[in-house]
C-alpha cells in the first residue's frame, strides 16, 4: 500500500504525504489550513488503507497534543500545519522536547506575520522552528528544495524522529508545498524504528547509547511509563526543585542532538573551493543554485539540514571564500548564526539578501547583489 517504486509527477505536499506512509506513519491529526491542506486531505484518504487513523481536530493545540498521545502509544505520528497553526503548537512542542516525543511537524510556510499572505511563499518561521518555545532545547529541522527533497526529507524527519525522539520538522512553504516536479521512489528506502524498551531488534536506533537517548516504555506495554513536562529523574521521579536534577537532564535533551550534528546535518555544495560563495536553504536557493551552475565563480552552500545548524560546513567554505551571501525568504532569521560561524573561520565579508512578499529571489536579484559586494 505504500508508492511503489518507479517516477510519479506529484505535488510537493503529496510528495511529502507519500514519504510519511513510506516512513511507516500511522497517525495524523490535523486541521485544515492554506498551503499545507493537500497532506491531510491525501492522508484522510490513504492512512485507512495502510492501518492508520486520521483525525480532523477542532485546532492545532488539539491537534499537537494528540499527537503526542499517539506517539506514546507507539504510533508514528504527524501533523502538518502553516504560519497561524504552528504558533498555536509551540508549547506543546516543548512539552514533546522535553519528554522526549518522537513526532514530526510539517510546516508549509507561508507569509506573516498573523493571518498575512496565506497563498504565497516565506521562510518566516526559522526562528520559531529553534526557539518558539520557552527553556533550552534542541529539534531537527529539513528544507527542502524539491519535490524529491519533499519525498527524501521526509523520510528522515520520520527517522531522525525516532532515532534520537525529538520533535522534527519538515519546513517546506507555498512554493515547494504547490509545486509539481519529478519523484523517482527507490525500492530499498531505508526507515527506521524507535528503540523501544524491553526489545532488541536490529535498528539503528540501537546505535544510540541509552544515556543519551533511552529506550522508549510504550503504553500498553508492560512498563511504567510516567510521562511529565516538568524536572524529572531518569526513572521519571518528578524533581523540579532540584538544580542539579535540573541541569543534567536539560543538558542531555542538548547534547544528544549537538552531540550527532555530523550524523544529522545535509547539505549540497557546488563549487567547494569558490572565493565567492552563496549560502542558502528551501526555495529561496532556486535563484542561486542557477547563478552558481552557470558562473564556476561562484559557489553554493545549500543547506537540507538548518536546524542543528550546519557549522561544520559553514565553517569550511568560510575559510576559503573572500565573500559570502546569503539569501533568505525573510528578513534574515539565519543570516546572523551564519555570519557569526563565517566571520570565526575567517570570511571578510558576509552580507544578506532578503526577499519577502511570496517570491523567491530571481537569478539576476541574485547576481545584482554579488556585484555590489564585489564578488563579480
Amino acid at each position: 500500500m505504500t508508492l511503489a517504486p518507479g517516477e510519479y509527477f506529484v505535488q510537493g505536499n503529496e510528495a511529502c504525504m507519500e514519504a510519511s506512509i513510506t516512513a511507516g506513519l500511522k497517525f495524523f491529526a490535523g486541521y485544515p489550513i492554506t498551503p499545507s491542506t493537500e497532506i491531510a486531505e491525501g492522508l484522510a484518504r490513504r492512512l485507512p488503507g495502510v492501518g492508520g487513523s486520521f483525525l480532523q481536530m477542532e485546532d492545532e493545540i488539539a491537534c499537537i497534543s494528540a499527537v503526542v498521545g499517539a506517539s506514546w502509544g507507539g504510533a508514528k505520528s504527524m501533523t502538518a500545519t502553516s504560519g497561524p497553526g504552528f504558533s498555536l503548537m509551540q508549547e506543546t512542542i516543548g512539552y514533546a522536547a522535553m519528554t522526549e516525543t518522537p513526532m514530526v511537524i510539517v510546516n508549509v510556510m507561508r507569509g506573516g506575520p498573523s493571518t498575512g499572505q496565506p497563498t504565497r511563499a516565506s521562510q518566516g518561521d526559522m526562528m520559531a522552528t529553534k526557539w518558539g518555545s520557552h527553556g533550552d532545547y534542541q529539534v531537527i529541522a529539513f528544507a527542502p528544495a524539491s519535490v524529491q527533497e519533499m519525498f527524501d526529507l521526509t523520510v528522515k524527519a520520520f527517522n531522525y524522529s525516532e532515532k534520537y525522539r525529538v520533535p522534527t520538522f519538515l519546513l517546506s512553504d507555498a512554493e515547494i508545498g504547490h509545486m509539481r516536479g519529478l519523484l523517482t521512489v527507490q525500492s530499498n528506502i531505508k526507515v527506521v524504528n524507535r528503540k523501544e524498551m524491553g526489545t532488541r531488534r536490529m535498528d539503528e536506533a540501537y546505535d544510540v547509547p541509552d544515556d543519551i537517548v533511552p529506550p522508549f516504555p510504550t503504553f500498553g506495554k508492560g512498563h511504567k511509563a510516567a510521562v511529565s513536562g516538568m524536572t524529572h529523574r531518569p526513572d521519571a521521579r518528578i524533581e523540579p526543585e532540584d538544580p542539579q536534577v535540573h541541569s543534567e537532564l536539560v543538558r542531555r535533551l542538548n547534547d544528544k542532538i549537538i552531540r550527532n550534528r555530523k550524523d544529522i546535518n545535509k547539505w549540497d555544495l557546488l563549487g567547494p573551493d569558490s572565493k565567492h560563495m552563496i549560502i542558502s536553504y528551501g526555495s529561496a536557493s532556486f535563484g542561486a543554485r542557477e547563478v552558481a551552475a552557470a558562473d564556476d565563480r561562484i559557489g553554493l552552500l545549500r543547506l537540507k539540514t538548518v536546524w542543528p545548524l550546519p557549522e561544520e560546513p559553514i565553517r569550511e567554505v568560510a575559510r576559503k571564500a573572500d565573500h559570502i551571501l546569503v539569501c533568505e525568504m525573510n528578513l534574515g532569521q539565519m543570516f546572523w548564526d551564519i555570519k557569526r560561524v563565517a566571520l570565526e573561520a575567517g570570511c571578510k565579508k558576509v552580507e544578506l539578501l532578503t526577499k519577502i512578499g511570496g517570491d523567491p529571489p530571481t537569478p539576476g536579484e541574485v547576481r545584482h547583489k554579488l556585484r555590489e559586494m564585489g564578488a563579480i
